[in-house]
């Protein structure tokens, strides 16, 4: 039993309790804990839920609980009846002063020996999740694993509890206070990935070519789908720290690289950064950016105005194999797409948000494409205006 957190059972009928006692008095005690779960569901707070078998008499009886040197939310502790909730009740609950400690007054119809089930929130036990992506050689599926660090500052020992993330199977643990673990509990085999390119207008330069003595990079990623097709999908992931290798196909591995991820909902994409590719050069243009629709105020200055504006993108691939480039543009504002062509056809995009828009552009070995804009901003302010390029 923990030496930190204590629970006692007292037996205070009317007749002891007004024998002249002074102060509270601690008679029986300590049932051991019969089961724990630890739930992992928020990353601030950990969810403790303790099951104690407490030995009441009929009538009244005072349960007094302490935490000193423990982590608790004290505002946070519940006690709930498991065997006889219809002839157990909790009357009220009275916080001694100065103590790290709670009295629970309960009446019993009869004698029990109780179980309760105990919930409270406890600060200080950190959790971590990693990955690990071993590639084929081919880049066409990863060896996924995740694990589970655990770090318990909070004061508190558990020899063995049940140990639960929002989602997936429990297992079972101990970890006591101070006390580092590491635990496995995601592995799949031959996860499908696609590699994929990804050019954002906002983050990378337009015309690489204006750059002296500076190499471009076009970001590659490996993107994984949180879906049953690749044996995932039960579950959305937790973001967490990523290490990728590759397959060298001389049994070892080549290390890629390492990324953040953020939590992936079932159905939603994985995308784990590998490396800049210099296969791949965008170089994007403004051609045109004209003030139309102008409205002025008596004294004949402009107040409001629209644009009409021309973007284009080459595309260039000296890869001797395929890739897909994703380009993500930025435009500012209201707006209204007049003209979206890929090589002079037309070519659809997806709405990230009110001022993102991408594309996912298929690019054959040593080929080029050119991807044209033409779009009108709306209702634009003279003193209100917007820097949107990065030359």
């Amino acid at each position: 039993m923990n030496a930190r957190m204590r629970i006692l059972t007292i037996i205070a009928l009317a007749v002891l309790v007004t024998a002249g006692a002074k102060a509270r008095i601690k008679l029986v005690a300590l049932p051991e804990r019969q089961a724990t779960v630890i739930r992992l569901d928020n990353p601030q707070y950990t969810l403790i839920e303790e099951e104690r078998v407490l030995t009441l008499q009929k009538g009244i009886n005072k349960v007094d609980f302490s935490w000193k040197a423990v982590s608790i939310d004290a505002d946070s502790i519940r006690l709930a009846v498991i065997d006889h909730p219809e002839n157990v009740k909790l009357l009220n609950v009275s916080y001694p002063p100065g103590e790290a400690a709670l009295v629970w007054e309960i009446h019993s119809d009869g004698d029990y020996a109780e179980t309760v089930r105990i919930s409270y929130l406890l600060m200080n036990i950190d959790r971590l999740i990693t990955y690990k992506a071993i590639a084929d050689k081919k880049e066409k599926t990863v060896n996924l694993q995740s694990h589970l660090v655990l770090r318990n500052f909070s004061g508190e020992d558990f020899d063995m509890a049940n140990v639960l993330l929002d989602y997936g199977d429990a297992f079972e643990q101990g970890i006591l206070h101070e006390e580092t673990k590491k635990m496995l509990f995601l592995k799949r085999d031959e996860v499908p990935i696609r590699k994929v390119w990804t050019f954002d207008s906002a983050k990378l330069p337009w015309d690489p070519e204006q750059l002296e003595n500076q190499n471009v990079g076009i970001p590659v990623s490996y993107e994984i789908t949180n879906n049953n097709k690749s044996g995932l999908g039960a579950f959305g992931l937790w973001g967490g720290k990523a290490r990728l290798f590759q397959d060298d196909g001389h049994e070892s591995t080549i290390f890629l690289g390492e990324d953040v991820t953020g939590q992936v909902p079932v159905g939603e994409k994985m995308k784990l950064y590998i490396g800049d590719s210099r296969d791949i050069v965008v170089t994007q243009r403004q051609m045109k950016n004209e003030h139309i629709n102008l409205i002025k105020n008596n004294n004949g200055n402009v107040v409001l105005y629209d644009t009409d504006e021309i973007i284009t993108v080459k595309i260039e691939n000296f890869k001797d194999s395929e890739a897909v480039l994703t380009v993500i543009e930025h435009i500012k504002g209201q707006w209204e797409m007049k003209e979206c062509t890929l090589d002079k056809k037309k070519v659809s995009y997806k709405v990230m948000d009110a001022e993102k828009i991408k594309f996912e552009i298929t690019l054959p070995a040593h080929s080029e494409k050119n991807l044209k804009l033409h779009y009108q901003r709306k209702n634009i302010r003279p003193n209100h205006r917007i820097n949107l390029y990065n030359f």
